[in-house]
């Protein structure tokens, strides 16, 4: 029980923390449009985005990992007990644990390298300077999971390709959403507010990738990470609504989100290869990582885009 509860608390906050830009962007957004629009939004929209985006991809990545189980199968091995689909579900953690290690290992480094930043430690400014070595760097990272893949099981080293893959999928489509939001933020009386809609839940989409597989360095139990990230969601939705302005006081939040994700897909790489790997330390590291840059955001409030 005690497990249960600190993996649902590690993953609440570590999706809430993951998904601030997200709400950044939801915010500005929705300040071009109609009490309407808005309302409908922050009702219907929230509820797509906490029981359907983030319950549905759960569910779809167990699937595609276990297409042997089928659609139902799937969906029923996640809430049941089955030795079989339990079984079978175990059988191929290796495959999604690489392939969401992977992920969020080239997530972090994007950042890193090029992402425009407050800087938290001396690091970052000297490697952000460096920038032009981000695509180098993730290709001998996943050259040497593949290679070590490959020693192991053929398959984990597709599912390292694959969530190469999947990283540079969602980076698209998140570089064409920044264009979409400086259009729709200039031309905020030209667009539809049906069209800004359509183009917050494809963004949310987007971003909660991220969220969804950072959730499997936590637990394989579908239903704590319904849980979690619902509770993460809920948050991102208050702050949407009337407390970004307060969030960007604290200027540490994305380097906590993005150290966090550096170590969960450390863990997830590692226990694709059979590290042992306790359920307690993601949710721990989580807590720990995000409660050290809220003490250093306390302690040296913004005053700048890069200050250290």
């Amino acid at each position: 029980m005690f497990t249960a509860i600190l993996t649902i608390l590690g993953l609440t906050i570590f999706e809430a923390v993951s998904s601030l830009d997200n709400a950044i962007i939801n915010a500005q957004v929705l300040s071009t449009m109609k009490e309407k629009a808005r309302r409908w939004f922050l009702t219907w929209g929230m509820l797509i985005a906490v029981f359907g985006v983030r319950g549905f991809l759960p569910l779809l990545i167990v699937w595609a990992a276990n297409p042997q189980l089928g659609p139902v199968g799937a969906v029923t091995a996640t809430f049941s007990s089955d030795p079989a689909a339990m079984r079978a579900i175990s059988e191929t953690a290796p495959v999604l644990l690489a392939g969401g290690g992977v992920f969020l290992l080239f997530l972090f480094a994007h950042w890193l390298f090029l992402e425009e930043k407050t800087y938290g430690f001396i690091h970052e400014r000297h490697v952000h300077k460096y920038g032009m070595w981000f695509y180098a760097v993730v290709s001998v990272v996943l050259s040497v999971i593949v290679w070590m893949a490959l020693q192991q099981n053929e398959m984990i080293a597709f599912g390292a390709v694959i969530g190469s893959t999947a990283f540079f999928i969602t980076h698209g489509f998140k570089e064409q959403a920044e264009k979409k939001e400086k259009e729709l933020l200039e031309s905020s009386t030209t667009r539809s507010d049906f069209s800004k809609i359509l183009y917050l839940e494809a963004i949310d989409t987007t971003f909660s990738i991220d969220g969804v597989l950072g959730a499997f360095a936590f637990t394989f139990s579908i239903p704590l990470i319904l849980l979690g990230n619902g509770l993460g969601a809920i948050i991102v939705r208050q702050v949407t609504i009337g407390n970004v302005e307060r969030v960007k006081r604290y200027p540490y939040l994305k380097n906590a989100a993005m150290y966090s994700i550096l170590i969960l897909g450390s863990i997830m790489v590692a226990h694709a290869f059979g590290v042992h790997i306790p359920e307690w330390l993601s949710p721990v590291c989580t807590l720990a990582i995000i409660g050290f840059f809220l003490w250093k955001s306390f302690q040296k409030p913004a005053t700048a885009a890069h200050s250290l």
